[in-house]
């Protein structure tokens, strides 16, 4: 059992996002949009998927929003450490959740911005 990432499958800039960390984790981590994967999860809130990433690991932990991102980034090569700076360096859980809030709730202008500074991705 892999790790599974579940995000909003209607987001241009979700899908955008995923289509980058999909290539850093590559077959490490499984991706799915909550439209599709909510359903196998009746213990969450459909609204707590529409609001934030979730990820679910293979010991059945859950987390959300940037510590979704950061724990899920966690298992590419080389980035183990993303998790272990969340965790431990002081305030950037706090920091980087309030940056995940301000994203999200700016995701169709990020999403052109995303794509000027980096390029389009495929994301089908």
């Amino acid at each position: 059992m892999k790790p599974l990432l579940i995000y909003d499958g209607e987001c241009g800039f979700c899908r955008e996002w995923i289509a980058r960390w999909r290539a850093i984790t590559g077959d490490r981590v499984d991706y799915a949009p909550f439209q599709e994967a909510a359903g196998q999860f009746p213990e969450i809130p459909q609204e707590r998927f529409a609001e934030a990433v979730q990820l679910r690991e293979p010991d059945g932990r859950w987390s959300s929003g940037a510590e979704a991102v950061f724990r899920a980034l966690s298992y590419a090569p080389r980035l183990g450490w993303a998790s272990w700076l969340y965790r431990h360096i002081p305030g950037l859980a706090w920091l980087a959740e309030r940056a995940y809030r301000w994203v999200a709730s700016h995701r169709p202008a990020l999403l052109r911005l995303t794509r000027w500074i980096l390029g389009k991705r495929d994301v089908s």
